[in-house]
């Protein structure tokens, strides 16, 4: 593929290190009867390893002229490139007739956590999830309670998913070198956590709501949510602050909240 330059707007960090990919695809371990999605396909350094190994492949690739290209490049029946903003794509649309989908790529580093909460809103459509991001993202994705990196993203993940840190890859494996480590993450989206979730947007309502105001004590940072008495109902301490609660304590809250109808984010 011509080897234009990464365009530093869509946060581009193109992999070139062989060694890396072999790992990645070892990690992914595509099969013949399996449909996958790669988010940020680039130059198509994985896209090629993942098409030799799957039934389809679905590349979503915001860079038009990237997009443009990448078939050009990798001629394949079993490829599709939709050139569109991976933010705004909506992933249903791209069910499969029987079975369900994987997810594979390398996240813009500019927009990954975004990217990551848009993805957990289609959790019960992927099997896994295998991406490259920053590692400081995913010790933020892997972090406990207590901690300072311990915010919205921990929680809502471990709320929906298993994670797993698989390795983590220097800067030098890219083209250009991005100025931190990187790490690959699996996330496998669990149905029996998915359903201790019984209102999804009253669960995010609350992990939003508590993080957003992450210095002041749940009685005040819910306030338009939950009050003191109703915090204290589900066996929480409103005097806590976000980051010291558990996962378990933010689901019981969102319970409650949906139960009471303040998915609206007034009570």
């Amino acid at each position: 593929m011509n080897e234009r330059r990464p365009r530093k707007h869509f946060g581009q960090h193109f992999l070139h290190d062989r060694n890396i990919l072999n790992k990645i695809i070892a990690a992914i371990r595509p099969e013949a009867d399996q449909h996958f999605v790669e988010i940020g396909p680039g130059r198509g350094a994985m896209t090629g390893p993942l098409l030799e190994g799957c039934a389809t492949l679905h590349a979503v690739e915001i860079d038009r002229d990237l997009a443009a290209a990448l078939p050009e490049h990798i001629t394949s029946p079993k490829l599709t490139v939709h050139a569109v903003d991976a933010l705004r794509f909506d992933f249903a649309t791209l069910r499969p007739d029987a079975g369900r989908l994987r997810l594979a790529g390398n996240l813009p580093y500019n927009v990954s956590t975004p990217l990551l909460f848009h993805i957990l809103g289609y959790d019960e459509l992927f099997d896994d999830i295998h991406v490259m991001l920053q590692k400081e993202v995913a010790q933020r994705i892997v972090a406990g309670p207590g901690g300072r990196i311990y915010g919205r993203l921990s929680v809502a993940i471990a709320a929906r998913c298993d994670v797993e840190t698989l390795f983590h890859i220097r800067p030098g494996s890219f083209t250009p070198p991005p100025r931190v480590d990187s790490s690959f993450i699996r996330l496998r989206p669990s149905a029996a956590k998915r359903a201790r979730i019984e209102d999804p947007r009253a669960f995010d309502l609350v992990v939003t709501s508590a993080f957003g105001q992450r210095r002041k004590k749940l009685g005040n940072a819910l306030g338009n949510v939950l009050d003191a008495a109703q915090i204290e109902s589900v066996g929480v301490d409103p005097g806590l602050r976000a980051e010291q609660l558990t996962v378990e304590q933010f689901i019981a809250l969102g319970n409650l909240a949906g139960s009471i109808g303040t998915t609206a984010g007034l009570r």
